[in-house]
């Protein structure tokens, strides 16, 4: 059966973070170094697909072994292909200052917004987040706070979000909780924040709940389907949206693995783009783990899905 979808023209976005941003892998050649041809060819291929816009440098993905020169570049080639307005670079450190240095080096390459965690080089607490925030917003470009208690071990709960908010240190939280209960919380103390989807098994729960973009991962491997599938939810259109759901998550809940990243660049590599190779400390997946995702990849592909 063939399920392909055509991607349907991106609604126009108020705000350069709404939309589908994916959280772009990064190409490396066989040698590890970055090959910028690849990932220029990659985000052009995205956009075309319909995805609103990129998120290079991601802060739970291969940034951390880049040099500053490749950072940097990553986000100028991004700027270059799809635009100021449709690039969110992430701006981790462990320091507040050098990720100040990375949104202001964002705004310089005329990004629209940059994607901040909470400071994670200890367990910071309220203070130490606000701070934090504070400093990063003072480069000028909107921040967007990402919420992930599991890998930083500090959890930006509601009631900080709204603290954030009002501070004037955020516009928007990328919530990887896995909790859609907070949706509905964030709503109530912070109606202004805006709510963006973390994690690609929670996408049609937190759609429904009132989310307004999505920092995807699996749409680098199967960008037509992934942007049919957020169109659906966002419309609220379960018709579509849930059968698209149940097929594809299989994959999506990759996205919440220790290992989404060999996931998603071996997806790709099936899918007919290209994946490539990690950098150490990551390693490709061991055999069971790679098993289940070329199946499940496979299988979607035979059925249709790109």
């Amino acid at each position: 059966m063939n399920t392909a979808h055509t991607p349907s023209p991106a609604p126009a976005r108020p705000r350069p973070w709404h939309g589908i941003m994916v959280a772009t892998t990064l190409p490396f050649r066989d040698d590890l170094s970055v090959d910028y041809d690849a990932y220029a060819a990659q985000v052009a291929r995205l956009v075309e697909a319909g995805c609103d816009g990129v998120v290079p440098n991601g802060s739970l993905g291969e940034y951390q072994t880049l040099t500053d020169d490749e950072r940097d570049r990553v986000v100028r080639t991004a700027v270059e292909v799809a635009g100021g307005d449709r690039v969110m670079p992430g701006v981790a450190a462990y320091g507040s200052a050098e990720s100040r240095r990375w949104a202001e080096q964002a705004a310089d390459a005329g990004a629209g917004s940059v994607l901040l965690l909470p400071p994670n080089a200890f367990r910071a607490d309220a203070a130490s987040v606000r701070e934090h925030y504070a400093e990063v917003a003072r480069a000028g470009v909107p921040v967007v706070a990402y919420n992930n208690p599991f890998d930083t071990k500090v959890d930006l709960t509601p009631e900080l979000l709204a603290a954030l908010h009002a501070d004037g240190s955020i516009v928007a939280v990328k919530e990887f909780s896995g909790d859609v209960r907070r949706a509905y919380e964030i709503a109530e103390l912070a109606p202004e924040l805006d709510l963006l989807i973390g994690a690609d098994d929670v996408l049609l729960e937190l759609a429904l709940a009132g989310a307004v973009g999505w920092i995807a991962g699996y749409p680098n491997a199967l960008p037509d389907s992934c942007v049919a599938l957020y169109r659906a939810a966002v419309a609220h259109d379960l018709d579509t949206a849930l059968p698209l759901y149940r097929t594809l998550h299989p994959l999506l809940r990759w996205d919440s693995k220790t290992e989404f990243v060999q996931a998603i660049k071996l997806s790709t590599d099936l899918a007919g783009h290209y994946g490539g190779p990690v950098r150490p400390p990551r390693f490709p997946l061991p055999a069971a783990d790679e098993a289940a995702v070329r199946a499940a990849t496979e299988k979607l592909i035979a059925d249709g899905h790109h």
